[in-house]
């Protein structure tokens, strides 16, 4: 799936023309191209700061920025990569925290690009390459990096030695590349483990469990599964948190949604278990609460887009969530449970693209849509509008199609209804609303 990045910063768009020019407009798992373009770049992944690998179907974003609030909160500098980004591609790149500027973005993608040519590199290898190099050669403590599909052909697994790999939740996601068994997408997920480097996992079903236990044996990798090697619960409004070191009671995540306090539990679960860079129980303590990742059950604030939305229901909560495959799906309905009044329904505006399970997305909140709205993503290839009104009809769900996000949002605007909206069904989708609502990720 091609990313269509564009960018108002002429030198960067200049950048990106070429980059769309030259890869194949696709993603293609595979580390033969990376590696041959890092080598061309004197290896740059060879001269990163400690780095915290971290993969998984859903909940791997929100870890890194755990793991980044938790770093910084002990006063360490720390690079990140993440993808994709919602409204400006600067967002994948971070260094010492900050989103790289326009003017290094676009010089490090020319240098990427000027020795890619004859190696048809993808859209995400080009990026990979112009991230660890920005971070090379930007001085920091610690480097956070997310794999973008996958894990065993990821670009980013060419990181030989990283301080500790982690693996959030796992789900049936991107089954094209990944297969439609979850047994396959652990295997696939389980593909970043290094011989003698923690593996931290989430707790997964035996059948699952079994796959990457058997991955971490053939590495050698020390494997740190939770309800092992680690554990956590939610109780009486704090997060505990036990390992061999002992015991943490830390605040519950600010970040809204019944999953994240596992999230920032596999976030100091990794800190726990590597011993690159020390992580006090003050810092630990103090991320749940320092940490935000936008897009994830992120509540709108006043823009012009919420401002269409609510022209008739100035009190109506809008939430905005790039969730996009099953398991997103009965999150979204456990949140809501506990949201939605007596007798009140959700209303639902997607988007959503053709390649996601709409139907394994939309079933576990059936009960909970009130109408759904279904509109297009720019630049993409998208559900059609009979996909929506299909499920809605067979749900009994009323349904609205529309030409574009602001035509839906003066029709939403028009009605009386102050029930909760929620707007999503993917990240490209969530990035289009950002940037309406002028509510942009920094």
């Amino acid at each position: 799936m091609a990313d269509h990045a564009v960018s108002d910063a002429p030198a960067v768009q200049l950048q990106l023309d070429r980059l769309d020019a030259l890869s194949p407009g696709a993603d293609i798992l595979g580390l033969e191209r990376i590696t041959r373009l890092l080598e061309r770049l004197d290896d740059p992944h060879l001269a990163l700061p400690p780095v915290f690998h971290v993969a998984g179907t859903n909940g791997k974003g929100s870890t890194c920025a755990f793991l980044r609030a938790a770093l910084e909160a002990e006063g360490y500098s720390v690079h990140m990569f993440t993808s994709p980004h919602l409204v400006r591609f600067n967002e994948r790149i971070r260094l010492s925290g900050s989103l790289i500027s326009d003017e290094d973005l676009a010089s490090y993608l020319s240098r990427v690009l000027d020795v890619a040519e004859d190696i048809s590199p993808s859209f995400f290898e080009v990026t990979t390459a112009a991230a660890f190099l920005a971070f090379s050669e930007h001085p920091a403590d610690a480097c956070i990096i997310e794999v973008g599909l996958g894990g065993r052909l990821d670009a980013t697994n060419v990181l030989t030695r990283p301080a500790v790999c982690g693996i959030a939740q796992l789900g049936i996601d991107h089954e094209a590349f990944l297969g439609s068994e979850i047994t396959q997408i652990a295997a696939e997920k389980a593909g970043i483990a290094k011989s003698g480097v923690p593996l931290v996992t989430m707790d997964y079903e035996p059948h699952v469990a079994a796959v990457i236990a058997a991955r971490a044996a053939d590495t050698g990798a020390r494997w740190a599964a939770m309800k092992s090697a680690w554990d956590a619960a939610v109780y009486k409004g704090s997060l505990h948190y036990r390992d061999a070191q002992g015991q943490l009671e830390t605040p519950l995540p600010r970040l809204p949604g019944p999953h994240q306090p596992m999230n920032a539990a596999l976030a100091i679960a990794m800190l726990r278990h590597q011993s690159a860079l020390p992580v006090g129980d003050a810092a630990l303590k103090a991320a749940p609460l320092w940490a935000t990742w936008p897009a994830r059950l992120q509540q709108l604030s006043k823009g012009p887009l919420v401002a269409t939305l609510n022209a008739h229901a100035p009190d109506r909560s809008i939430w905005l969530d790039g969730g996009h495959n099953a398991a997103a799906g009965e999150m979204l309905a456990r949140h809501f449970k506990d949201v939605l009044g007596d007798g009140e329904k959700l209303t639902f505006l997607a988007g959503m693209l053709v390649n996601k399970d709409i139907e394994g997305f939309l079933a576990p909140m059936k009960d909970l849509i009130g109408e759904i709205h279904s509109v297009s993503i720019d630049g993409h290839v998208c559900h059609p509008p009979v996909a929506f009104a299909a499920l809605a009809s067979r749900w009994g769900i009323s349904h609205q199609a529309h030409d574009g996000l602001e035509s839906a949002a003066a029709v939403i605007g028009t009605q009386q209804n102050d029930g909760p909206l929620l707007i999503g069904g993917s990240l490209y989708f969530s990035g289009m609303v950002l940037r309406a609502n002028e509510q942009y990720p920094d």
